[in-house]
C-alpha cells in the first residue's frame, strides 16, 4: 500500500507528485490499483492486486467470527510502523498524565495489535505508554514485548511508569507477568 502519507514518511526524491506519476503508469499498465482502501489514508491510495484482496479477506473475517489479536513489536523507526508516518499517534486519554509523548526516535519500540498501536516503549523501557485497556489487547501486546526480549532483539527492559504511574498493580503489569517479566521493587524487568 503506498499513500502519500508513506512516501513523505520515506523522503523518496521527487516526493509524491513524481512518485504519483509513475504510480499511474503502473496502474495503467495494470499492475497496481488506485483506490480507497483504507479509511484516513487519503484519496490516493495504490496497491497491488494481490494486497487489495487481502485487505478484502480482512473485512469478511471480522463479519464472520473474531480471532485471537496478533501482535507485532517493532522499532519505532521501522518503516513497517504507520504511525507518525503515514497515520498520526494516537491520542492518550485525559487521566493520562504524562510529560512523555510518542515518537519515531531510535530505541523506542511499538507494538501493535492488529494493525493498532498498543504500547510505546521508550528507550531502555523505563516509560511505557498504553493506548488500550482491553485484557485481551494487552496480554497479546505483553507477549510481543516480552518475544523482543527473549529473542535477543533487545537485552533487557526495566520498567518503571506507564501513562506517567507507577507500572504496578496496573493491568499491564499483570499482562507482562503473565508473559514472562518479572516484579522489582521499582516496577516490571525482562531479561533474555
Amino acid at each position: 500500500m503506498v499513500t502519500r502519507g508513506s512516501v513523505m514518511a520515506e523522503n523518496i526524491l521527487g516526493g509524491f507528485g513524481l512518485m504519483y506519476k509513475v504510480l499511474a503508469r503502473l496502474e495503467e499498465a495494470g499492475r497496481c490499483r488506485r483506490g480507497y482502501f483504507i479509511e484516513h489514508l487519503g484519496a490516493a491510495q495504490f496497491a497491488v492486486p494481490a494486497t487489495v484482496d487481502r485487505l478484502r479477506s480482512f473485512a469478511e473475517d471480522t463479519q464472520l467470527s473474531k480471532p485471537e489479536p496478533a501482535a507485532l513489536a517493532l522499532a519505532a523507526t521501522d518503516p513497517a510502523n504507520p504511525y507518525g508516518a503515514a497515520l498520526p499517534w494516537p491520542a492518550l486519554n485525559a487521566e493520562a498524565g504524562t510529560g512523555h509523548r510518542p515518537g519515531r526516535k531510535a530505541g523506542a519500540l511499538v507494538v501493535l495489535v492488529d494493525g493498532a498501536l498498543v504500547l510505546y516503549v521508550e528507550r531502555g523501557g523505563k516509560t511505557l505508554l498504553a493506548f488500550s485497556d482491553d485484557a485481551g489487547i494487552l496480554a497479546a501486546a505483553g507477549a510481543a514485548l516480552v518475544g523482543v526480549v527473549t529473542r535477543g532483539a533487545v537485552d533487557k527492559l526495566i520498567m518503571e511508569k506507564v501513562n506517567g504511574h507507577g507500572i504496578l498493580d496496573t493491568p499491564i503489569a499483570a499482562a507482562l507477568a503473565r508473559a514472562g517479566a518479572y516484579s522489582t521493587p521499582k516496577g516490571l524487568r525482562i531479561r533474555a
